[in-house]
């Protein structure tokens, strides 16, 4: 009898993770052909690969704050294709394609819900768990150094892209800063201010050395990775 239950409890968690997850697909972005994979959450569609538009689509308004805003990680030209571009805050507001948006944070708050319900240990327990095992869900299964690949659960395929720290430019150029935590973390954007610090915004973090995601905010001019969700 516990075996039967057991079994037709592990179908109704299954069936679970198959409503809030979809299957994924993949669009091009018309502004410079590049395609990217993504995945339905919950009911929202999300981005599965970081953005690495330029600002190079032709009659784009936004090119020019687009090429000073973004930059390839660790400042090399080759980690765009695997990690996506890093983007000061700023120009985060504006790369995503025409019908996608930077999600807020609480876009990003119900995606994490929406990841905790479909956890096979059912959503009582993930609920129990604040947020505790989450990130593991959305990691990718390879690129995190020192055992810190996920599970990619759910097919968002959360990359370590690392971030850029903020510069000052003093002569009208655009401004680099300082590279760091390639491999090891990953951050992406919101479009939400912190509300008691207003240079800074809101992303969502995932660590190698942890299974927990989570939000926090620091300096909107610290370049960071995007992930788009389709209007």
């Amino acid at each position: 009898m516990n075996k039967l239950v057991g079994m037709i409890y592990a179908m109704s968690m299954m069936a679970a993770v198959l409503a809030i997850v979809a299957c994924s697909d993949s669009f091009t972005d018309d502004r410079d052909g590049q395609s990217y994979d993504m995945v339905e959450i919950g009911g929202v569609t999300w981005m599965a690969e970081n953005l690495n538009y330029a600002g190079d689509g032709a009659g784009d308004v936004f090119a020019a704050s687009l090429k000073s805003g973004s930059f390839c990680p660790e400042g090399d030209n080759r980690k765009c294709k695997e990690y996506g571009r890093l983007y000061t805050w700023e120009a985060a507001k504006s790369a995503c394609p025409a019908g996608w948006h930077l999600p807020t944070a609480e876009e990003f708050d119900a995606m994490l819900m929406a990841v905790m319900a479909a956890d096979v240990r059912g959503a009582a327990m993930a609920q129990a768990s604040n947020i505790t095992t989450v990130g593991k869900l959305l990691k990718s299964t390879s690129g995190w150094f020192k055992n810190g690949n996920g599970t990619d659960a759910v097919g968002f395929a959360a990359l370590p892209a690392g971030y850029m720290s903020a510069a000052e430019s003093t002569d009208g150029n655009s401004a680099v800063g300082k590279f760091d935590g390639i491999g090891g973390y990953a951050y992406f954007w919101s479009a939400t201010t912190d509300a008691q610090e207003p240079a800074f915004a809101q992303y969502l973090f995932l660590d190698f050395s942890s299974p927990v995601a989570g939000l926090n905010s620091f300096d909107k001019g610290s370049a960071r990775s995007v992930r788009c969700v389709k209007n």
